[in-house]
């Protein structure tokens, strides 16, 4: 019996994982312009920072995480999001204390034990960016701008981006009471999940999916009528910046995101051909938060996307993932003594920045040509013992089969100028 991989989890191998890279190098491109530092933390942390961080009624710390026991008897978890441990970095590193605002990014694997489905997995792989010490919704705008120039330079079309406020903890208080005045009557009728988030944080129950749930807060009150005038104004300024620098946008009055420490500001992005959960990106204020894993008060704004799920889209949309290629130079030896000479000149030719396939199975001429062929190599680099003997190498375009001899002391300069 052969072992597969674990559901939810995947291979990427050649001929995809090209894909990845564009995508990753685009990404590190933007954040460099923006002024965005990568930051990388362990893939597992104490379960507590999740409790805490994530927020104890959502879905993710009640149903999804892998937590496990270490040999310490220490309850440890995989790390299901990146938000939560960038702020625990920021504070375990005293990071408070350096010019603010702090802008960094990380790309990696999380996980969450849910339901796969298009674009999305058990183990998935997240871009998400954190600010640090900007209260200023000029920063939420660059946030949202930020994601906005990522997908238009990935080429991607028929993106909706979604923001509400969702207040801060006086205004989600007098709206906690109100959603609860108005849903009691009806709580028989919601899902078991619902429920329980009735007492603990009703707020989560606009966000189900369920159906039936779906049906009953369809008329619910809108936060919008709760906030209070700071961040009533702090909404208003986010759209006026959204205008200035040319996002569209909708403003969805029950939009929640999953997670317990958004205040203020939160958003999604929304795309079509991913199945019924639409989104390939969502973010949020967090000014609470760090405070709350033990560190000095600090507004914090971010999001996160899976790469997964945008990929999904970018392949829907039939969207060109490759890079412009460097040539490809097939070293084609004949012979031991060739073979090693080739070994020398792909180590000269790979040190200058030349891109070398090298045969290391000896195989015949005919062979070696076939596969120079379907590596979709640009030229053969052929040498046996007569060429060692002369001190040349064969050069034969792999486009027109036309053949040139070089000297082998002049192999580097040739081969740079045609590649």
């Amino acid at each position: 019996m052969t072992i597969q991989r674990p559901k939810g989890t995947q291979d990427i191998l050649p001929g995809n994982i090209e894909k990845w890279h564009f995508i990753e190098n685009t990404i590190r491109k933007i954040c460099k312009e923006y002024g965005f530092q990568e930051i990388r933390t362990p893939i597992f942390e104490q379960t507590d920072l999740f409790q805490r961080g994530v927020g104890e009624t959502t879905d993710i710390v009640n149903k999804e995480m892998y937590t496990f026991q270490d040999k310490g008897n220490r309850s440890m978890t995989l790390r299901p999001e990146g938000t939560a441990s960038v702020c625990r970095a920021y504070v375990e590193n005293k990071m408070h204390g350096l010019p603010q605002p702090i802008k960094l990014y990380y790309i990696g694997s999380m996980f969450r034990y849910e339901n796969t489905q298009a674009g999305r997995f058990r183990q998935f792989n997240q871009f998400g960016v954190e600010v640090f010490g900007a209260e200023d919704p000029i920063a939420d705008a660059e946030v949202i701008g930020f994601v906005w120039d990522l997908f238009k330079r990935l080429g991607l079309d028929d993106l909706e981006v979604h923001i509400n406020s969702v207040g801060c903890s006086s205004c989600r208080e007098k709206y906690k009471l109100e959603l609860q005045r108005y849903l009691r009557p009806q709580n028989d009728k919601l899902c078991h999940d619902c429920k329980s988030r009735f007492e603990r944080n009703p707020m989560r129950i606009l966000d189900c999916k369920n159906p039936y749930c779906q049906e009953i807060i369809n008329n619910t009150p809108t936060i919008d009528q709760y906030l209070c005038n700071e961040c009533k104004n702090h909404f208003v300024k986010l759209q006026d910046y959204l205008e200035a620098i040319g996002v569209t946008y909708k403003i969805d009055p029950k939009m929640v995101r999953g997670l317990d420490y958004y205040q203020k500001t939160a958003f999604e992005v929304l795309a079509k051909g991913i199945g019924a959960q639409s989104a390939i990106c969502g973010g949020g204020r967090y000014d609470g938060l760090v405070e709350q894993l033990g560190g000095q008060y600090t507004p914090g704004i971010g999001f996160a996307l899976g790469l997964e799920r945008v990929l999904t889209v970018l392949e829907n949309q039939n969207i060109n993932l490759t890079e412009d290629k460097k040539k490809l130079f097939a070293i084609i030896s004949l012979g031991e003594k060739a073979q090693k000479e080739a070994l020398v000149i792909a180590s000269e030719l790979r040190q200058n920045g030349v891109q070398v396939f090298l045969d290391l199975l000896g195989k015949s001429l005919k062979t070696q040509l076939k596969i120079a062929n379907r590596l979709e190599a640009d030229y053969a680099l052929i040498i046996g013992d007569e060429e060692i003997d002369k001190d040349i190498v064969i050069v034969r375009n792999m486009k027109d089969s036309n053949q040139s001899e070089i000297s082998r002391k002049d192999i580097i300069t040739d081969i740079q100028k045609k590649n």
